[in-house]
């Protein structure tokens, strides 16, 4: 078991507030302590006509005591650090996951926009940090085009069957595992398909969309083999659907634990980290809990 501790970003917002419980229950799971950060923006040392020699004298964080005051109530608190920093939140806080087993924000801060759905910290952290980082949403999050699935607790991941990352689906059956919860595994496959038709054009296949979604099921199943093993009380269900895979991942969402998707692996031609289309509109519409999860790096040969 890691013995990192849990990090929650807290601007004072009522959204980094709602992000710090859930922080604090994952991290009474993982049996991890809770590192409760806020990072204050550089403050204005100078004035017009001022000259400051150096930063003001420390004065207690309000922001910590906001947050102090938050869990006093709470019965089933881990062990709670907190930490005091200054700098640029959307450059500091993800740094923050190189110490870290998991960096838990909020949707959007007290500096975000109203008609944003993210705010920059938590993409800044979803793209950069090094450890997984779950953004928890406002609640009443409308979600379109749901998903079909099985009532009961549980996690959702978004697996690709022809490149899954061994890393999402680690984090998503582990997760499921501390939970009590089933892990429902969603794989979009192209659809539709074209024939060429006796009236001399291109019309979609629907004879074959029952085949494709059949061999979707068998390749994914092969492809959580082993994780079932390394968790045998988890229940998995696979859910294949043609067409967009944020979408079904989004609509799966709804009153799920915890929504699970990977970030795209850095390649030759685009070095820096990229958070992908689908984690991307995962992150602004899924309605519950979005973990993203940083990819397995490719062995050097």
């Amino acid at each position: 078991m890691s013995t990192l501790p849990v990090i929650a970003a807290v601007d004072g917002s009522d959204d980094s507030l709602r992000a710090l419980q859930w922080a604090v229950t994952e991290a009474g799971r993982r049996g991890a302590t809770l590192r409760v950060v806020h990072v204050r923006q550089y403050a204005a040392w100078t004035q017009p006509d001022v000259l400051v020699a150096g930063p003001p004298e420390p004065t207690e964080d309000p922001v910590l005591g906001q947050v102090r005051a938050a869990l006093a109530d709470r019965a089933d608190l881990p062990p709670v650090e907190y930490v005091d920093m200054e700098g640029s939140p959307a450059a500091v806080v993800p740094q923050l996951g190189a110490g870290a087993q998991l960096l838990v924000l909020g949707s959007r801060g007290r500096g975000g926009f109203a008609s944003l759905l993210l705010g920059s910290n938590g993409m800044a952290a979803a793209r950069d940090a090094d450890c997984p980082v779950v953004i928890v949403p406002r609640p009443g999050r409308e979600v379109r085009g749901e998903t079909r699935v099985e009532p009961g607790p549980r996690v959702v991941v978004g697996a690709s069957a022809d490149a899954p990352d061994g890393h999402t689906l680690a984090f998503a059956f582990a997760a499921a595992d501390r939970m009590g919860a089933r892990v429902d595994v969603v794989s979009a496959f192209p659809w539709p398909e074209y024939v060429w038709s006796t009236a001399g054009g291109f019309t979609p296949s629907v004879a074959d969309q029952e085949a494709a979604q059949k061999d979707t099921v068998g390749l994914i199943k092969d492809i959580v083999a082993p994780y079932r093993e390394a968790h045998p009380e988890v229940r998995v269900a696979v859910i294949a659907a043609p067409g967009d895979a944020a979408g079904h991942i989004v609509g799966a969402s709804r009153d799920a634990e915890l929504v699970v998707v990977g970030r795209h692996r850095r390649r030759v031609l685009k070095p820096a980290p990229l958070l992908g289309s689908v984690t991307h509109a995962v992150l602004l519409h899924a309605s519950s809990p979005i973990a993203v999860v940083p990819p397995e790096e490719p062995e050097e040969s």
